[in-house]
């Protein structure tokens, strides 16, 4: 494994030893990994190598899931997540979560936006929170006349996704997790989320699983590979696309597999 620490800032979350089966079959080996603060890191590898479960792992989500067992430690500023005292639920406001497919719910959009803030008892001025959010989500000026006439339902599939983005932001995660968020849009809704991540960053950690090398190279400023659930290298992604130092990742970049 290949990993450039003196070029990575200060990391927000510390990946320690971690390894995690569903039942007896263990699908990550020993993965160490710290991820930066206010950078977008990429995750990439061929299907099954263990990119979802990785990020699901980070704020428990796999939790959820019957058989899943883990060993090692997630650092989020310090503290194991995995500690027995550790609200998962805490967790996942603080770790934001955008999936594959959107999932927005059948409410109105103001709905959809506000329900993480009325779950967690926000009580400052909900329709400017609302905003604030869709905003950011860069989806504002597309459905501010909407807000509750349409459902998450009636928009297409690029704005279901901001929307979704929106509704993580609105409750201000440190962290916002992605995986393959963009695999189900078209190129131009693609392009929209990838400017969206950009701007993001600026503000937010955020770690982005992705099958597509191109888009990779595009978003993120660190890479990590893996390949068979282990940790095969990560690093600035300019240097890991143009220079990596294992002949793995290059076979794998390369579209030598995969």
């Amino acid at each position: 494994m290949t990993i450039y620490w003196d070029e990575v800032p200060s990391p927000v979350l510390a990946i320690q030893g971690f390894s995690a089966w569903y039942g007896k079959a263990q699908v990550l080996r020993g993965v160490t990994l710290e991820i930066p603060e206010r950078r977008v890191t990429a995750i990439i590898g061929p299907s099954g190598c263990g990119k979802s479960t990785l990020i699901r792992s980070i704020n428990r989500m796999n939790d959820l899931i019957p058989g899943f067992r883990a060993e090692g430690a997630i650092l989020f500023r310090g503290l194991n997540v995995y500690d027995p005292k550790v609200d998962p639920v805490e967790i996942r406001r603080r770790i934001g979560m955008v999936f594959q497919k959107p999932n927005p719910f059948p409410k109105s959009i103001f709905e959809n936006v506000a329900f993480g803030l009325r779950v967690n008892g926000f009580r400052g001025n909900l329709r400017e929170r609302v905003e604030w959010a869709l905003r950011r989500a860069a989806l504002w000026d597309e459905v501010k006349d909407d807000l509750h006439r349409k459902t998450g339902y009636d928009l297409s599939g690029g704005q279901q996704q901001r929307l979704c983005i929106a509704r993580a932001l609105a409750v201000e995660p440190e962290v916002l997790l992605m995986d393959e968020p963009c695999s189900a849009l078209d190129p131009v809704a693609t392009a929209k989320i990838e400017d969206l991540i950009r701007e993001l960053s600026s503000s937010v950690t955020i770690v982005i699983v992705t099958h597509n090398m191109q888009q990779a190279a595009r978003v993120s400023d660190y890479t990590a590979f893996l390949l068979l659930g282990e940790l095969v290298e990560y690093g600035p992604t300019r240097e890991l696309f143009t220079r990596p130092k294992d002949p793995r990742t290059e076979a794998y970049i390369t579209g030598r597999f995969g």
